[in-house]
């Protein structure tokens, strides 16, 4: 039986939700699935992630095979050609299939009309596509960032800045962290194996699996009873360096969406952890993490720049920070970051990123430890950030990573790595 929905107009709906309203394709995507079978999910969002993925590519070819750009009332069309372009280019869904149903999204969008004009446009695609795509490759746009982070990326990492841009074009790879109140990662990495999923360590992080292929999370041994998370290496790595111990108090600020809460708990699951994070919304998550892995935290809501109105009266052996960014780390598993953030936004990030610092520092009792980690691999939110403070506290110490001339640690994405991270641990005296 067919379809009631048009799979290929919703992807187009929510793509014109990311680039004209500005929400997030994690935000836009859940209301738009609501009507859709399960089976449908994985290609919507393949449409919806890829086409993001590869948006200035497929500006620049429309722009070859269209006299004038679709607005207004016409622009969800735009965005269904750009859907129709990335399934040519880089789905195996065959061409007549792919041509058929992206037509048919002209109808779902009330626009039937232009049911003509969207198959011209894709069919004379069809026609030049070696030689556009050889174009598309001579182009500045072939970077598939905006130009503005591209710059940012170039000054920060002269010499590494396109390996970087290539990492945040791929699709990102799978890293589960090993519940270890249940299995060592030697004997889960086993539980895998019988399961017929292939995996690989990575030594730098001791719970850290990285899945050959990404898997459902309902095929991963003991998912339901928490035995494993889905969660980047370099997401991980903060445990590690923070080092809970299990009796001390613990803070977990910007918690949601409560990874870093629960891999505190594993490590030290006798500690008293706050998770605090100013999103009620995001904050659900955090309580769902903890009740599928069975462990206990108070959960907060609160302003990171405003600790007096949650914290009075408390002070935390151990704080992990992990501070609002521009999640220019973490691109290629949100490509939509590329078209959301703007270059004017990194000033204001820094500015909040300050202002937390030096509220919740008075906070840390003296021999405590802060860890200050972001998914950005951006100098301003980064080094900068922590060098400007060591400058202003005397009572703080850069130790395990980094020194003055470079404070901090900075991960870069890379194929088999994880996301683009960064760490700065700091003592108080």
């Amino acid at each position: 039986m067919k379809n009631a929905y048009n799979l290929r107009s919703i992807a187009a709906k929510a793509i014109g939700q990311v680039l004209d309203q500005g929400q997030s394709l994690s935000t836009a995507l859940p209301a738009l699935q609501k009507n859709i079978a399960d089976k449908d999910k994985a290609l919507l969002q393949e449409l919806c992630f890829g086409t993001l993925r590869v948006l200035p590519q497929l500006e620049w070819c429309i722009k070859q095979l269209m006299a004038r750009p679709m607005t207004g009332k016409q622009r969800p069309l735009h965005y269904l050609i750009m859907v129709g372009l990335y399934q040519l280019i880089y789905t195996r869904i065959p061409a007549h299939a792919v041509l058929a149903e992206t037509v048919e999204g002209a109808v779902a969008l009330k626009r039937p009309q232009l049911k003509g004009l969207i198959n011209g446009v894709l069919r004379q695609f069809q026609r030049q596509q070696d030689a556009l795509l050889e174009q598309a490759g001579q182009q500045e746009s072939r970077f598939l960032h905006p130009s503005w982070l591209l710059e940012r990326i170039r000054k920060a990492y002269p010499t590494e800045w396109q390996a970087v841009a290539d990492a945040n074009n791929q699709r990102p790879p799978m890293w589960l962290r090993v519940n270890r109140l249940h299995h060592s990662r030697d004997r889960y990495l086993e539980l895998l194996a019988e399961a017929g999923i292939a995996a690989e360590i990575d030594d730098a992080y001791p719970d850290a699996l990285r899945l050959v292929a990404p898997c459902p999370v309902t095929d991963l041994p003991g998912f339901a009873d928490g035995w494993v998370t889905v969660q980047d290496a370099s997401a991980q790595g903060c445990v590690p360096l923070l080092a809970p111990q299990n009796g001390e108090r613990i803070l977990d600020l910007c918690a949601a969406p409560g990874g870093k809460t629960t891999h505190i708990l594993e490590a030290a699951p006798e500690a008293q952890v706050l998770a605090v994070d100013i999103d009620e919304q995001r904050l659900k998550r955090v309580l769902e993490n903890l009740q599928r892995l069975r462990l206990n935290a108070e959960v907060k809501r609160g302003d990171g720049t405003q600790p007096e109105q949650w914290a009075a009266g408390l002070s935390f052996d151990r704080i992990l920070l992990d501070a609002p960014c521009s999640a220019t780390g973490v691109i290629r598993r949100h490509p939509d970051i590329k078209w959301l953030r703007r270059n004017s936004d990194i000033a204001e990030l820094v500015a909040v990123q300050k202002a937390i610092l030096e509220a919740i520092w008075p906070y840390l009792k003296s021999g405590g430890v802060l860890l200050y980690a972001t998914c950005s691999i951006l100098p301003e939110e980064n080094s900068e950030q922590i060098a400007d403070f060591l400058s202003r506290h005397v009572d703080a110490t850069l130790v395990e990573t980094g020194d003055s001339s470079h404070p901090g640690k900075q991960n870069l994405p890379g194929p088999t790595a994880g996301d683009g991270f960064f760490y700065a641990k700091l003592t108080k005296a």
